[in-house]
């Protein structure tokens, strides 16, 4: 699975921030349906939050990853009533 865009915002030694936009491509164009904004430390930790309008209620998300060589993702979904979700995950670089 392909890591979505990350536009830069502002940037120095430390890390960036981002805005990265959840697109929907459609047969003939794309369409942009919310975005997350985040900050990205240069190990790969970062935190984000985020709005997804693709659906009839929007979903807001909050994720964050302590970057090394083996990173812990964790975030939250919610649409502030019956979606909800948890994830977690763990990436190991080799």
């Amino acid at each position: 699975m392909a890591d979505e865009p990350k536009l830069p915002i502002d940037s120095d030694d430390k890390g960036s921030i981002y805005i990265a936009p959840i697109v929907t491509p459609t047969e003939s164009t794309a369409q942009t349906n919310g975005a997350k904004v985040g900050v990205e430390n240069k190990d790969g930790s970062g935190t984000a939050i985020g709005i997804d309008t693709s659906t009839q209620r929007p979903v807001y998300s909050i994720e964050k990853k302590t970057g090394g060589d083996v990173s812990v993702d964790t975030g939250l979904t919610s649409d502030g009533k019956a979606n909800n979700g948890v994830k977690a995950g763990v990436t190991i670089k080799y």
